[in-house]
């Protein structure tokens, strides 16, 4: 899978995720995902498993951080980086 299909994919999923969770309007790549409380735990843990199961991120690595995760655009450089 190239970059480009994991963060369309990606990009997609989260998308969905808030939709389902009400927050329909625009989103920005930099705009909080997590932090903010648009999405919750469960969000984290789904957005987690498509890394490591779909796109093959080890994310059991020491230097990860869950941090790198709160927006679309520190998740797509997270895949730039390691996929």
């Amino acid at each position: 899978m190239t970059n480009v299909s994991a963060v369309a994919i990606v990009r997609k999923t989260v998308l969905a995720m808030l939709a389902e969770r009400g927050h329909g309007g625009p989103v920005s790549d930099h705009d909080s995902l997590f932090f903010s409380g648009k999405l919750d735990s469960m969000a984290a843990t789904e957005v987690l498993m498509l890394l490591e199961r779909e796109i093959g991120i080890d994310l059991a690595d020491a230097d990860f951080d869950i941090t790198q995760l709160d927006t679309l655009a520190q998740i797509e450089g997270l895949i730039g980086g390691r996929a």
